[in-house]
């Protein structure tokens, strides 16, 4: 028997990268990190404890082609050079959530859709945890999955998992024993070759290797995951949730009630969910479903429902200043999380939009902009094509080139019971590093008032 090393190379040394090699080196694998960016100190710090070999700023690429097996970023696309001469050489590429689950035994919940994942995600763990349950926080957010498994403190029975379309791609034989489908609308095009099939059939791969033992949970509303279910051959037992019909084994809600019928009837008001709107009450329909799959007592539900505080920059309240009320959503990033914004919007909004455009659509903003919006407050480097979008829907459109600029623009133009919403439908990149510096900044901004 050889005593030679297995050798497996990480692209990309950020939060599920170095998680991966705390795995790879637990498990015996020589392991190689490499990162064409700059690694955070902090991770630089972790590496060199673990005792890898890693590098920054470039790929060498006789090192990365030694390895048998390839863990990439979810960031990375298959188009980069690095990619390209791996898949040339045939080596097996996959997510850090794949490799995890090679050494996991634990149960998962698996969230994706294109808007409303983090909040869906931190909810069904809310629940979870809340009611006893020994539940772990993992995927896009929290501390990695991998990381999490190569520890010996922490031995969780399930996982609730915040999974992206990037991740999906290269997961081949993880399973969820719940899947939930939130929604797809156009998103990340550039990576599926600008063809919106492609971008479903990867949101779908959230079922993949699923049994009739599993469950899937989704949005009966959402007309392409309703189409594509027509067309898909599904093992596990389905339970949708619906806005507009009742559902016998699932949930659904109108205007007063959400009712959940899974191992018996669930019902509240409305008014109680801590999530205000439409697409807030679909997660908080996902969640609740999931958590009566796992027979969480209807009380203990009902009360998680009941005293969830959301995700930060996600509608998340800052302040009230003179009667003029400030709302956080810097991680909408893009045009159909805005428009879930706008439509949970209650009172006359002056809107603050802008950054590095993906490519938006504003069109499907135009019925809520000229519904709910007085103002439009513009924070970006470019904002021609916002300008252009809107100009006649709306009284105002200023110009901010900075957060603390287009708050003060926002007091000056929101009257008493008005709101001051940060949606930008944008990245954040031109003027911040991150969406979170972006709320940060604004919440900053709106304390100084």
């Amino acid at each position: 028997m050889s005593t030679e090393k297995r050798h497996i190379t990480i692209l990309g040394a950020g939060e599920s990268g170095v998680g991966a090699a705390v795995l790879a080196k637990k498990m015996d694998w020589e392991v190689f990190v490499s990162d064409f960016g700059t690694v955070k100190p902090s991770f630089a710090e972790e590496l060199n404890q673990l005792g890898v070999k890693w590098e920054q700023g470039q790929h060498s690429m006789e090192e990365i082609l030694k390895a048998e097996l390839v863990i990439k970023s979810p960031g990375i696309p298959n188009t980069v050079p690095v990619m390209k001469a791996i898949k040339e050489k045939g080596i097996k590429v996959i997510s850090e959530i794949e490799f995890a689950g090679y050494y996991s035994d634990a149960k998962t919940i698996c969230i994706t859709g294109s808007n409303g994942k983090t909040t869906t995600t931190m909810l069904t763990y809310h629940i979870l945890k809340k009611a006893g349950v020994n539940v772990g926080l993992a995927g896009n957010v929290g501390e990695s999955f991998a990381k999490q498994i190569a520890s010996d403190e922490v031995k969780h029975d399930w996982y609730v998992l915040e999974l992206s379309s990037f991740q999906l791609d290269d997961m081949y034989e993880f399973k969820a024993d719940i899947a939930m489908l939130l929604n797809i609308t156009p998103d990340h095009l550039d990576r599926y070759d600008y063809k919106m099939e492609n971008y479903t059939a990867s949101k779908f791969r959230i079922i993949q290797n699923q049994t009739e033992a599993d469950w899937f949970i989704y949005n009966a509303d959402d007309p392409v995951i309703t189409e594509t279910i027509n067309n898909t051959t599904i093992a596990a037992k389905q339970a949708p949730f619906s806005l507009k019909k009742e559902i016998a084994l699932g949930g659904y809600a109108n205007s007063k009630q959400i009712t959940i019928n899974i191992n018996d009837q669930l019902t509240m008001g409305i008014h109680e969910l801590a999530l205000k709107g439409k697409h807030n009450t679909q997660n908080s329909l996902a969640s609740g479903i999931a958590s009566r799959i796992l027979e969480i007592r209807k009380e203990s539900v009902r009360e998680s429902l009941t005293d969830f505080v959301n995700v930060e920059h996600r509608l998340e309240f800052v302040a009230k200043v003179h009667g003029i009320e400030f709302i956080n959503d810097s991680k909408a990033t893009n045009v159909n999380s805005t428009w879930f914004a706008l439509e949970s919007m209650e009172r006359p909004t002056v809107w603050i939009v802008g950054g590095v455009d993906k490519g938006n659509d504003y069109s499907e903003l135009y019925e809520l902009v000229a519904d709910k919006v007085k103002a439009i407050i513009c924070l970006g480097k470019d904002n021609s094509k916002i300008i252009e979008a809107f100009n006649g829907k709306v009284e105002t459109i200023v110009e901010a080139s900075s957060a603390m600029e287009a708050v003060a623009y926002g007091y000056r133009l929101a009257k008493k019971d008005e709101t001051v919403l940060l949606s930008p439908a944008c990245a954040s990149f031109d003027l911040f590093e991150s969406y979170e510096e972006r709320g940060n900044e604004f919440k900053k901004a709106v304390k100084l008032l």
